[in-house]
């Protein structure tokens, strides 16, 4: 069962839905940017939640947190943010 978890920064927060799920993120590029990424897959509408997320340590990928907005994801890469994951495929 999915529910929702709700991140608090600098009095914003961000509501994101929680769960063991595996997702395809499809791209058409050799990479995509983490904080580009958040956005393409809809996990953060935008990128000031990108930002946050990322900050916040709740992003990792392939198992290693990660803290670097610009890090390039390629084919392959397992991403995970609050239990979900989500796997980059090239179109």
């Amino acid at each position: 069962m999915n529910q929702w978890v709700v991140l608090c920064r600098d009095n914003k927060s961000i509501k994101i839905k929680a769960g063991d799920i595996m997702k395809d993120i499809k791209i058409n590029s050799e990479f995509i940017k983490l904080d580009q990424f958040l956005k393409w897959a809809e996990i953060a509408s935008t990128g000031g939640e990108s930002k946050a997320l990322i900050i916040d340590g709740k992003i990792k990928v392939n198992n290693v947190v990660e803290f670097a907005r610009g890090k390039k994801l390629y084919d392959g890469y397992i991403i995970e943010v609050l239990g979900n994951q989500y796997k980059i495929v090239r179109e």
